[in-house]
């Protein structure tokens, strides 16, 4: 494939026609389904919501609202301008655009989901902080109809080569689930077989970070060299926090609370228990919940792996507010299982070597993951740069 030379030689010469998403698709939004409804409607048919997660469902229910081929697309938040390729029986939530084609035979649906992966994005209106993409906004999208006279040979033949990069991501996506579900399996315990605890009964030390200052935001808390973590900085470590983004002065640690380094810090809001353990002494805000382990009863690389394995549990808890959280009460009751030391150290030894596999920056899975994810994206623009539309001069 040579570059710029492939769509030229695809399209042949042929024309390529412009037109506004509204005049070729029926917009409409999904409808508000609170949590209580959908554990009393409990059932088989998907629901999707504004998360992207888990393929955007939040749930099933007994009942579906739309049965075939679609696109849909998040309308409000973090989100806001994802799209996904929907087929099947299902149904979507307010936050939820859906976009049904009204003339298959100029259009195919996978070609039109491409091309809005990337240009959907860029009519997302992020005023007040809070980003949407409303159908007023989606409706106006231009998109392109390569040869209008065989308009679905063209499509058809862009869609199989991004399949076949789509395929090969999703595959080694797999193998990760394969990993995730090892991990799992590892740390699945019966009643009675090991000892149940809940962390603070195996910590040294366990709960809130401090924050909450006296004045807010007062300058003469920050810039010293005292290392403060953000929930960021732990979502974007790879098991242990080597780096950091903010300080705090001796004024701010005198407000706050010093933490030791090998303290196991927990997110409790918007990303629910993300996990990493500090690599040298640090402040963290009150969003954040710091275990430190009781070496005689477990390890933070081993309460690590337990929270990781029960992530998408604690995810479910924290839903059904408008910011999704949970509290530090909801830490203090839970109970998980601890075995023996050193039966806790042997899984802790076979997952590294797993976590190698899986996580590594500079290899394993994630690498190949990135980089197939990055020749997928390289080949869709490619595909998808159409010549755009004539301006009146």
């Amino acid at each position: 494939m040579s570059d710029m030379n492939f769509l030229e030689r695809l399209l042949d010469g042929a024309a390529v026609e412009w037109k506004p998403l509204g005049n070729i698709a029926t917009l409409q939004r999904g409808r508000v389904m609170s949590k209580g409804y959908l554990v009393n409607n409990a059932g088989s048919y998907p629901v999707f919501s504004s998360q992207t997660a888990n393929n955007g469902i939040i749930g099933k229910i007994n009942t579906f609202d739309f049965d075939g081929e679609f696109i849909s697309w998040t309308t409000d938040e973090a989100n806001a301008g994802t799209v996904f390729y929907r087929n099947g029986k299902f149904s979507i939530t307010n936050v939820c655009g859906l976009i049904k084609i009204n003339d298959e035979l100029n259009l195919n649906y996978k070609f039109l989901f491409y091309w809005l992966t990337i240009e959907a994005q860029k009519h997302v209106y992020s005023g007040m902080g809070n980003p949407k993409l409303m159908s007023h906004q989606v409706e106006k999208i231009p998109i392109p109809i390569p040869c209008p006279d065989r308009p679905l040979a063209i499509q058809a033949e862009i869609v199989r080569i991004l399949d076949t990069f789509t395929e090969l991501t999703t595959e080694l996506t797999a193998r990760r689930k394969q990993y995730n579900y090892y991990r799992d399996r590892l740390l699945n315990f019966k009643e009675g077989e090991v000892e149940w605890k809940t962390l603070k009964e195996v910590a040294l030390d366990f709960g809130r970070g401090k924050s909450k200052h006296r004045p807010r935001n007062d300058p003469k808390l920050y810039g010293g060299n005292i290392p403060f973590i953000q929930t960021g900085d732990i979502r974007n470590a790879s098991h242990i926090i080597q780096t950091y983004s903010q300080t705090y002065s001796e004024i701010g640690l005198k407000q706050s609370k010093l933490w030791p380094k090998g303290t196991l810090c927990i997110t409790i809001a918007a990303n629910i228990a993300e996990t990493s353990i500090l690599g040298f002494d640090a402040c963290f805000p009150d969003s954040v919940i710091g275990f430190v382990a009781n070496p005689e009863k477990t390890t933070s690389d081993y309460v690590e792996y337990l929270l990781s394995s029960l992530k998408t549990k604690l995810e479910k808890k924290g839903q059904g507010s408008a910011q999704s959280n949970i509290n530090l009460g909801t830490f203090k009751s839970l109970r998980f299982p601890f075995p023996p030391p050193e039966e806790q150290a042997r899984i802790v030894a076979i997952l590294d070597k797993f976590d190698t596999l899986t996580t590594s920056i500079s290899e394993g899975l994630p690498r190949e993951i990135e980089l197939r994810q990055k020749q997928y994206e390289y080949y869709r623009d490619l595909l998808l740069n159409f010549p755009p539309p004539l301006t009146p001069s």
